[in-house]
């Protein structure tokens, strides 16, 4: 019997790479954020000369280095999937999608990893001042990253600066790719849901700490900075998103159209907090909110948002007819994906926001409740990434480079063997690897950080506890 019968290659290279990307974009936000307020402890132990901030910055230093490293292996079999599983794609588009992955490993991955090596070795080998800049270069290497891995999906998102020549497309304008509107929009809020990754992260562990009677002083500064934070970001986060969701409906309708399942164009178009049953219009029980759609989407009351038919009847006399509803996505993916992000992100506005109230009435450090519900939301800014992505990438289907390329014919020509093969091969060893992360993590979280030997104070920091 053939295991693979009715399994194309292309199903199994989009399950491979969904997969892998989940996986490895679990890791980048962390990455970006804690690199940051790393530098952020880093510069207040500089600045004040107080011991609780130079641990903290080598306690979760030392998180932000494991992290890292794990981003860095996951991140590198993503590169050769474009290769392996979608030859057709990496030929049509390498001349552009090529270019700022190449600039983002010779430039962003060096610069980052040069200067974590400073910031590493380079305690009491460095003068002090060079030290603390290490930190921010790094953190700054990893912002540089993901700006250029982001502009080349922005492209994808929506094509600009390049020609169609001999069925191949092929830049001609680098600075438009780079400031493609919509890379811009999608940089900035990556960066800031990563810094409420990291906010929400470092909050969770030093609330953690602080209801086992940690040290209070240490883990108590970090708090307040970490609450701090998280409603900036959290703000920054949903106010970016609301920006996007205009964007989206110029560039990519069908999707905002998805993202509500809304089949029929509507002026005013209420927006379903959630759904029972069926969401092709003909639902057991919904609850709605009227005109909240029209304003996500036009920023008007009565603004009209296209629906799905006349979007898809559209998209036939463009592109041409393939079958029924060729150019939708799936509907409940793109609709849940959707209500669970922007869901979390409101729910971690309220764990900043409530920490602010806290704070203002000095109960941060002793409200067991409190702390009991940041360390439970450990996993809520992950999951809200993870949603997020899901609902770009899957709900710009059927195309990989909206309105130039579909995902169906970017695939390479290979037997479904080949990527069944690879496909069982890495959720292996990423699971083997998440095994590792997550156990590794949790120890160093859970370690409390010991004080500083001033005969140890100036060495590496894996030498310090």
């Amino acid at each position: 019997m053939d295991l693979l019968a009715g399994i194309t290659t292309l199903t199994l290279a989009r399950w491979q790479f969904g997969i892998t990307t989940v996986f490895h974009f679990l890791f980048v936000p962390l990455t970006i954020g804690l690199g940051f307020l790393v530098a952020l402890l880093q510069t207040a132990a500089y600045r004040t000369k107080d011991e609780a901030y130079d641990r903290m910055a080598r306690f979760f230093g030392k998180l932000f280095l494991v992290n890292f490293a794990i981003g860095v292996v996951t991140g590198i079999v993503q590169e050769f999937q474009f290769g392996m599983a979608w030859s057709k794609y990496s030929t049509y588009v390498g001349n552009i999608f090529g270019a700022p992955l190449a600039i983002e490993g010779l430039l962003a991955f060096f610069m980052e990893s040069t200067f974590l090596g400073v910031w590493i070795f380079g305690r009491g080998r460095v003068s002090k001042r060079v030290h603390l800049a290490s930190i921010w270069l790094a953190s700054f290497g990893t912002m540089l990253s993901a700006a250029f891995i982001l502009a080349a999906n922005a492209w994808m998102q929506h094509p600009v600066g390049f020609e169609i020549r001999n069925g191949q497309a092929v830049m001609t304008d680098f600075w438009a790719v780079m400031t493609n509107s919509t890379f811009i929009a999608e940089y900035f809020h990556v960066v800031f849901g990563a810094l409420l990754t990291a906010s929400v992260f470092m909050l969770a562990v030093s609330a953690w700490h602080l209801r086992r009677g940690g040290d209070r002083l240490a883990f108590g500064k970090v708090a307040r900075i970490a609450v701090v934070m998280t409603t900036v970001a959290a703000i920054a986060t949903i106010f970016l998103g609301d920006t996007q969701a205009r964007q989206m409906t110029e560039q990519q309708p069908m999707k905002m159209a998805a993202a509500e399942a809304l089949y029929d164009t509507t002026c005013g178009a209420s927006f379903s907090l959630f759904t029972i049953g069926d969401l092709s219009g003909n639902p057991l029980f919904q609850v709605r909110v009227p005109h909240v759609l029209s304003v996500m989407a036009t920023n008007s009351w009565n603004g009209c948002v296209s629906g799905i038919n006349d979007l898809q009847a559209t998209a036939e006399e463009t592109y041409g007819v393939e079958g029924k509803n060729s150019y939708v996505p799936v509907l409940w993916v793109t609709y849940w994906t959707f209500r669970l992000m922007v869901g979390l992100g409101f729910l971690l506005l309220a764990l900043g926001g409530v920490g602010l109230w806290l704070m203002r009435r000095n109960k941060l450090e002793t409200s067991r409740r409190y702390l009991k519900f940041a360390s439970l939301m450990l996993l809520a800014p992950f999951l809200a990434n993870s949603f997020g992505w899901i609902f770009t990438e899957m709900g710009r289907q059927p195309w990989v480079v909206y309105g130039l390329l579909k995902t169906k014919d970017a695939v390479s020509p290979i037997a479904p063997g080949y990527v069944a093969t690879s496909l069982i091969g890495f959720t292996a060893i990423y699971t083997l690897l998440a095994v590792f992360e997550i156990g590794l993590m949790m120890t160093l979280a859970r370690k409390a950080p010991e004080p500083i030997d001033p005969a140890v104070a100036d060495r590496p920091l894996e030498l310090v506890y």
